[in-house]
């Protein structure tokens, strides 16, 4: 199963996107579940 380079080189950027835009989403919904669970 061989990889177009094509193919890696589209969907490394995105990857790195989504996962950058998940890790800020995530870290700002646990200090806000934080924040309603101090209360």
């Amino acid at each position: 199963m061989d990889i177009d380079l094509r193919i890696a080189v589209v969907l490394l950027p995105l990857a790195a996107a989504a996962g950058w835009a998940f890790f800020n989403i995530g870290q700002a919904a646990i200090k806000q579940f934080q924040g309603f669970n101090s209360k």
